[in-house]
């Protein structure tokens, strides 16, 4: 959520960022609200100024027995404390339409971020590995002979229907596998490796920005509550209304969960395969720093999840988002795209972004500096370290060889009892 005070003080620097980020909603609309809940705050406190005056005068004038003044005094007193209330209430429907505009803008994009309107405006920061060659023609993830055995679309669909998958035997263990080996890096690395529910209140979801802007995306239930998208949202809002101690920061986080999505507006789009599913597992890793230490911590995270696919020995590009493309509580992102020879280009496996102040200011998560200072607002930042189902395709496709078999990467050796190879029948062996 913006700063009232920053739109009040600089509105062109206000402007500047909704017109970047194709928000029509400017620093004139705002503030004209502001303006209302604030001239019905100042004259609530007019009238209930009058209103303690007439209080003291009522006594007075009962005491000289002046029945007339003290009649008028007692209903003056009485139409100040109506009045009190209902400007009172007015004040309040001006701040919730405020706060609900606010909820709804997008974060104001860093300085160096690219200017733009779609992905393809997107601009590469980074390259890893060369994409293999193959003797023939790859194929996609779910037509692979030793993949078919354990990706079973059909009975998921008769479970739950469209956009859910049903992993067996080596396929499932490699699956785990993948999950295993990133808490594991992430955690040699200096994560925290956490454990949270997946059902959350409804606050939580406002917290981190998934309400009331992308309620369609998400999943709620009869009782009020939320599936999460992502565990960004329990990770993050650990820190929601609390103060924390300066010495506490930065606070590094990492928890695999699964994750749901109604993928609401994305209709036909990868539909064939374990791409885009409506429930998957993700690794997600949550940093909150002090303000003038995120863009390092953007760096940070971001050369932690790419190490994830070095190590995997699996090519991929980053690239920081545009304005137009990037999502709607960042500041700046870094996506990270892994190689897909089914598909013959680069899919999104992390995004990685900084949030400043944006979240922790509808969280109201502040530190106390060591020096004594006001309290501030953290700054959050959030990432995939990875998605676990598109790493397992990446795996799986840039394994595979002529014979339906996939060679496994190295680094999952020790977490599948020392098999190195998914066979054309489905086995690891």
């Amino acid at each position: 959520m913006h700063d009232i005070r920053m739109i009040r003080e600089t509105p062109e620097v206000f402007d500047a960022a909704m017109k970047q980020r194709k928000s029509d909603v400017s620093s004139a609309d705002v503030l004209a609200i502001d303006a209302a809940r604030r001239a019905k705050i100042s004259a609530a406190e007019e009238a209930k100024a009058a209103q303690n005056a007439a209080s003291k005068e009522v006594g007075a004038a009962k005491a000289k027995g002046d029945d007339a003044e003290f009649e008028r005094l007692r209903a003056l007193v009485g139409e100040k404390k109506a009045e009190v209330a209902r400007l009172n209430d007015e004040a309040k429907a001006e701040d919730d339409k405020l706060t609900d505009l606010l909820m709804g803008l997008p974060n104001i994009p860093m300085a160096d971020v690219p200017d733009g309107d779609s992905e393809d405006d997107n601009v590469e920061i980074n390259r890893w590995g060369t994409p293999r060659r193959f003797p023939f023609k790859p194929k996609e993830h779910f037509d692979l002979p030793g993949v078919i055995p354990g990706m079973d679309f059909e009975t998921a669909a008769k479970l739950s229907g469209s956009r859910f998958v049903l992993l067996k035997g080596a396929v499932a263990r490699i699956h785990r596998a993948l999950a295993q080996f990133m808490l594991d890096t992430h955690v040699e690395n200096g994560l925290t490796e956490t454990w949270t529910p997946v059902l959350v209140n409804e606050a939580m979801m406002y917290g981190t920005g998934q309400l009331p802007k992308f309620g369609e995306d998400s999943y709620q239930t009869t009782n009020g509550q939320w599936l999460i998208p992502t565990s960004e949202v329990t990770l993050t809002n650990i820190v929601n209304g609390e103060t924390v101690e300066e010495a506490k920061l930065p606070m590094r986080m990492c928890a695999h969960s699964q994750c749901f999505r109604s993928e609401a507006g994305s209709a036909g789009r990868d539909t064939s395969g374990m791409l885009r599913q409506h429930q998957f597992e993700k690794v997600e890793m949550v940093s909150i720093t002090k303000p003038e230490d995120s863009r390092a911590e953007l760096d940070r995270m971001t050369a932690a999840a790419e190490s994830i696919l070095e190590t995997l020995l699996l090519p991929f590009r980053t690239v920081v988002l545009c304005t137009g493309d990037m999502g709607f509580g960042a500041e700046r992102t870094h996506d990270i795209e892994v190689w897909l020879p089914g598909q013959q280009m680069y899919r999104e496996i992390s995004s990685v972004s900084v949030m400043g102040a944006f979240q922790a200011r509808r969280m109201n998560a502040r530190f106390k500096p060591a020096d004594g200072g006001k309290p501030e607002y953290v700054h959050t930042l959030n990432g995939s370290g990875l998605a676990v189902g598109r790493c397992l395709i990446a795996v799986l496709e840039n394994g595979q060889q002529a014979d339906g078999s996939v060679e496994l990467p190295v680094a999952l050796h020790p977490y599948l009892g020392g098999k190195t190879t998914l066979d054309p029948f489905g086995t690891l062996i």
